[in-house]
Formats: structure tokens, C-alpha cells, sequence
């Protein structure tokens, strides 16, 4: 077994606060097809899911093709709001230090597994000039809705690593049981959007209240497996 490590992200709530823009949209898909707008707090208790996953579990008694609809509509009223000053996705305070110091190390891969599309992640990372960070990247186009396990298989796949080697960030409930149900170690983050106690419940064995107690968090958890990460020598390349 190699030394390597794998570290993944989900993206929105995990690394970029994305709420705005994902009511916003989804107000606008619902507007247009003349459906009763939902809660603030219903519609971002769904992200994390696949988009036509999360339309369902939404809309519980619409049909399918009234689904399809929404999904369409939302995706093109994402797509015009990329356009709109007011509304962005920032990364959250600390993310782009963390994810820094973790690129930079000889022993460490990063991955995301995201319900975005692979065209919504990569817009994402090339806004914050963090593609190269990362060397592999999982999303809805290529897999089941979270919280099935394909895409962190297929991200320890891609990293040549183990379940026992690799370790998922995420704000949801859906991120930890796609963590756990694939054997790595998943912890929850408290400034997304799902509440703590909701991510304990389902089996985190801890949840961070601050970005910048991530890396502090991986160097202690693998000093306690007796692993240790090492800096970069001489470039810090990021992957």
C-alpha cells in the first residue's frame, strides 16, 4: 500500500457558500412552470443531491416530466445568474489557505465529489483559480446522486489509494453516508448546510466549525493512524 492520501471536498456548502445563487435559480424554476415557491431552508436542505434527485425530493408529487421541466428551468436560470454582480459563489474563509497548504504536500491528493455538473465544478475552480489543486473530479453527470458511494470509489480509484487511506469533507448528511457507506473516514463541517447534530446522527465522528481547523484536524488524525504528511521539498506543485 502507498503513502499517499486522498483528501475530498463536496463543493457547495463544503467550499464555496453557494446558497444564494441556488435559491435564487431555484425560485426562478419554480416561478416559471407557476409552482408555489418553498422555504429558504427546504430548498438548501436538498443541496448535495443530484439535481434531478433533489427537483424530486422537492416536488414529491409532481410527476416526471413536470421534474424534467424544473430541472431545465433551473439550470438555465443558474446559467443567466453566473451573470449577476450581486450573487457569486465565494470560497468560505480559510478554504483557499487550507487547500494551499494541503496541495503543496508530497503525500496528499485532493478530490472533489460534488452534486454539480462537471461544467458547474469547473466554472467553480476556475473562478478561484483552483483546478490544479485537485486530481480528480467527481459529479453528477458521471454518477448516482450522492449519497451512493460511486464517486468516492471512483475518486480512490482515480488517486490509486484505499478506503483506509482517504478522507471526505462535506456539510451534509448526504456526504457523510457516501463517505462512510465507501469505507473513508467522513467528517462534517459546520458552515454549510445541514446542522450538526444532523451530521453526527449520521455517523460523522466530528464536526469542524472553522476551515482553518481542517489541516490541524488531518495532521492529528493521521498522526494518531501513524501517518505522517510531509511537506513539498522543493516546488510545493500543486496536483
Amino acid at each position: 500500500m502507498s503513502d499517499l492520501k486522498l483528501v475530498v471536498f463536496d463543493c457547495d456548502g463544503t467550499l464555496v457558500d453557494s446558497q444564494h445563487m441556488i435559491v435564487a435559480a431555484m425560485n426562478r424554476a419554480f416561478s416559471a412552470h407557476s409552482l408555489s415557491l418553498l422555504p429558504r431552508e427546504k430548498i438548501l436542505s436538498i443541496v448535495g443531491l443530484s439535481l434531478e434527485e433533489a427537483i424530486s425530493k422537492l416536488l414529491p408529487k409532481e410527476d416526471s416530466a413536470t421534474v424534467s421541466l424544473v430541472k431545465e428551468s433551473y439550470r438555465q436560470a443558474f446559467f443567466h445568474l453566473r451573470e449577476d454582480p450581486s450573487l457569486h459563489e465565494p470560497l468560505f474563509p480559510g478554504a483557499r489557505q487550507a487547500l494551499d497548504q494541503l496541495a503543496a504536500r508530497d503525500d496528499v491528493l485532493l478530490g472533489v465529489a460534488t452534486g454539480k455538473s462537471q461544467r458547474g465544478l469547473r466554472n467553480i475552480l476556475e473562478l478561484h483559480d483552483l483546478r490544479g489543486h485537485f486530481m480528480t473530479l467527481q459529479t453528477a453527470d458521471e454518477h448516482p446522486s450522492k449519497p451512493h458511494p460511486s464517486m468516492m470509489q471512483q475518486a480512490m480509484s482515480d488517486a490509486g489509494v484505499t478506503a483506509s487511506q482517504t478522507v471526505i469533507f462535506g456539510d451534509t448528511s448526504y456526504d457523510i453516508v457516501m463517505g462512510r457507506d465507501a469505507g473513508a473516514h467522513a467528517v462534517g463541517v459546520s458552515w454549510g448546510y445541514h446542522d450538526r447534530d444532523e451530521l453526527m446522527a449520521y455517523g460523522a465522528p466530528q464536526v469542524l466549525d472553522h476551515f482553518d481547523d481542517l489541516v490541524p484536524y488531518l495532521d492529528e488524525y493521521w498522526s494518531s493512524r501513524g501517518e505522517e504528511a510531509t511537506p513539498a521539498q522543493a516546488t510545493g506543485e500543486a496536483r
